[in-house]
């Protein structure tokens, strides 16, 4: 564990777009969330927010309100994943302010923070780092497509999504955490920047690779968390969606991980995409097709991302998803994520 951490996501908790903080508050290995800062829910706890369920993580005004907290915070964690991964002006003055008290800042943001002239500098005089984590690896440490992801026995699991920001990633990990609770030796493959701020093992960050590395990265992943760990089943975590206008992720993960099943991650609430309203969501009957001629295997379940739901309105959406589709449907918030492990054990003999 790198240390106590302050996760700043000013006016978009709860929101698509503070996606990383919501997965901060939900899980992580990588640090001890003490809070997250956003004005507008100061003062309630941050679980019981976004899930409905209190978490011990409150909710501060500000990052002055959070210092007076009485453990000595490490980190300021930028928690927002903004369409085109800039800072907001707004932020720069909690950033600045981080720097001048002694706390390391990591930034999950295409913008390189390190870069700034003004933070680099406040980061020298103080002694504390800021970490891009989408910062590139050297291109001679990047790896093409081989071939080699047929050495790789493990069942694959893609989990995909009909959108972006939809909860593919809560859903891998929580898999993930399932199967291994049922005995079946699972491992986790990140690849986004939330994965690696949550601690997970093996991850890589596709949307900062260099397009011709992006399959070769991907195959070296699951073969390296392969050959470490000989799992039984590895679960990819899917970025953006594969008819998204802007995010059309899933494909590379197709191409690259050749994935024995996918779990489809769907919010029925929602009628476009995420951040572009003039484009409708694509039929989820439509995306099952898509993937399944892609990638040569089946949708074996869909996932529910209950927004906009109450909790009375789950279980008859979860039973309509089913009669709908004829998959299998899971919300792994509110029913957990057993389930659908068992699922997945019974559909590739992981018993």
């Amino acid at each position: 564990m790198d240390g106590t951490a302050i996760v700043l996501c000013e006016g978009a908790f709860g929101t698509p777009s503070g996606k990383t903080a919501h997965g901060l508050v939900r899980y992580t290995d990588r640090y001890r969330v003490l809070g997250v800062i956003d004005s507008r829910w100061a003062g309630r706890d941050a679980g019981e927010v976004l899930d409905r369920a209190f978490r011990g993580i409150p909710i501060f005004h500000s990052l002055k309100e959070a210092l007076r907290t009485p453990e000595r915070l490490q980190y300021l964690v930028i928690g927002l994943a903004p369409d085109g991964g800039r800072l907001p002006e707004e932020y720069r003055p909690v950033v600045r302010e981080a720097l001048q008290a002694g706390l390391h800042v990591d930034s999950g943001l295409h913008e390189f923070l390190g870069d700034d002239p003004e933070f680099a500098t406040l980061a020298q005089e103080h002694n504390v780092r800021i970490r891009d984590v989408r910062r590139p690896p050297p291109r001679e440490q990047l790896h093409f497509f081989s071939g080699k992801i047929e050495e790789v026995t493990a069942v694959r699991i893609a989990v995909l999504g009909t959108d972006s920001a939809v909860g593919k990633r809560t859903t891998t990990l929580k898999l993930t955490q399932a199967l291994n609770a049922l005995g079946c030796k699972a491992v986790m493959v990140g690849t986004g920047q939330t994965a690696w701020m949550q601690g997970v093992k093996h991850c890589i960050i596709i949307d900062s690779l260099v397009n011709d590395f992006v399959t070769g990265e991907i195959e070296q992943i699951i073969y390296t968390a392969f050959v470490e760990e000989r799992p039984k089943a590895i679960i990819l975590e899917g970025q953006g969606c594969i008819t998204h206008p802007a995010y059309p992720g899933g494909f590379e993960l197709i191409a690259a991980g050749r994935p024995h099943g996918i779990v489809l991650q769907h919010a029925p609430r929602r009628l476009h995409y995420d951040g572009f309203p003039q484009y409708p969501l694509s039929p989820v009957h439509r995306e099952i097709r898509i993937l399944e001629l892609l990638s040569g295997a089946p949708v074996v379940a869909l996932s529910l991302n209950h927004e906009g739901m109450t909790d009375e309105e789950i279980p008859t959406e979860l039973r309509a998803l089913e009669e709908r589709y004829g998959r299998p449907t899971f919300d792994i918030l509110t029913g957990g994520a057993e389930g659908l492990a068992r699922l997945v054990m019974k559909s590739f003999d992981l018993d």
